[in-house]
């Protein structure tokens, strides 16, 4: 499920940029990159009085369900969903469903009422409503979760809807996937969700991601996904033309797209998911190294290994053939596939599995040269590759696990 946040403040703003700046066309067309600049041009004069309250006028018809202000708004929303599924398919993610903060408004005050039944609600002096999370039940920790003229506000959406999420799925787990600044957000959630009586909270959890610093692509600072994909496409692409391994390939634009994709995830896996890390194109491409190419070349070799010497199932492989220290560093590898997919949906960190592929594409490399397939005896060169068959797979499959589509030529 892709969770949106598509209700709130920032849209009063944004209807009122739109007033101002928009282009109905721009919107169709590229809706992402429109509504972004429109949101830039508005925030700089977000801090004037009059646009302060057109934009509290804006979000206040949304809520009244104005009609005209709910047409723009669903434009808005509708037009960046299409966007998000046609980009999310190039990264061979699919949703099932698409939510978003504003199917909540109506849940959220019947969530306010049961906090207000439960005694856990209390109002400042201010008007707000507030939850109390500290442990003397002092106020020295605690969540807003009403505005003081009633409405609600982020948190307020939130439990309405892992509430929601429960009743109708049923979830064994339910895992929130967002970058870290959220991670005090999450825990007053799941918190107060338990002091509402749902046992269920126990099994929330959050995944917190850092930052990708010094990213910057040809046209600019502010970094859009698509121009990402198409950077590192094109940048593939050129390496590909100018390398003497390239075979001829079917497909090089399509070839491209994975290889340059594989080089994203890796680079972005690699470390826990949680730690900021600096970008680097130069270092995601090098087809050398603790790289997605390195991973997509090995792939492709022992692909082309298996076709040449004829990819029919082996069965009667005489295993006592491998011997050689680098034969039984990979078996002896391969061994260790089920436990780090087990530590990998353990801790839910994608690291672990990103490591072993790593290493495993390092020793097929080695094994695939002091190892020779052509030229051994048959009993020998069937073990061989059954060897390499075995590391093949493996790699497919963790590749595919991480979102990586295996290339069988480079």
């Amino acid at each position: 499920m892709n969770y949106l946040g598509d209700w709130g403040m920032q849209f009063g703003l944004l209807g009122v940029g739109f007033q101002c700046f928009g282009n109905k066309e721009k919107l169709k067309s590229s809706p992402l990159q429109h509504l972004f600049e429109v949101y830039v041009q508005i925030n700089k004069e977000a801090e004037d009085e009059n646009v302060k309250k057109l934009a509290k006028d804006f979000f206040r018809k949304l809520e009244e369900h104005d009609e005209q202000t709910l047409s723009l708004w669903k434009q808005f929303r509708d037009f960046s969903i299409e966007e998000y599924i046609r980009i999310y398919k190039r990264l061979g993610v699919h949703f099932d469903e698409y939510s978003g903060e504003s199917f909540y408004q109506e849940k959220s005050q019947e969530v306010l009422k049961t906090l207000e039944d439960k005694g856990l609600l209390q109002k400042t002096a201010k008007g707000t409503g507030v939850v109390d999370l500290s442990e003397k039940k002092d106020l020295s920790l605690f969540s807003t979760v009403m505005r003081s003229d009633g409405t609600s506000l982020y948190i307020t959406r939130d439990l309405a809807a892992a509430i929601d999420r429960m009743n109708k799925h049923s979830c064994d787990t339910m895992i929130y996937v967002t970058d870290k600044s959220q991670s005090s957000h999450f825990q007053h959630l799941f918190q107060i969700l338990k002091l509402m009586g749902y046992e269920w909270a126990e099994r929330c959890q959050h995944v917190s991601f850092g930052l990708v610093q010094g990213m910057k692509t040809r046209r600019g600072e502010v970094v859009f996904l698509e121009d990402v994909l198409n950077e590192v496409r094109s940048r593939m692409l050129q390496n590909m033309a100018s390398a003497k391994t390239t075979k001829d390939i079917e497909d090089p634009i399509e070839t491209a797209e994975k290889v340059g994709l594989a080089a994203l995830i890796i680079q972005d896996f690699r470390g826990l998911l949680s730690s900021d890390y600096q970008f680097s194109w130069d270092r995601a491409l090098q087809s050398r190294g603790d790289t997605g190419v390195f991973l997509q070349y090995t792939h492709a070799r022992l692909h082309s290994l298996e076709q040449m010497h004829g990819n029919e199932q082996l069965t009667d492989v005489n295993v006592a053939c491998l011997q050689e220290p680098d034969a039984i560093s990979v078996l002896q590898h391969l061994l260790r596939y089920d436990e780090v997919l087990y530590q990998s949906s353990q801790d839910l960190q994608p690291k672990h599995i990103v490591s072993y592929l790593l290493t495993l594409s390092h020793l097929a490399a080695v094994a695939h040269k002091t190892l020779p397939v052509k030229g051994s005896a048959p009993k020998v060169a069937q073990a061989r590759c059954c060897l390499f068959q075995a590391a093949r797979s493996v790699l497919a499959n963790g590749m595919k696990l991480l979102g990586i589509t295996p290339v069988t030529q480079m």
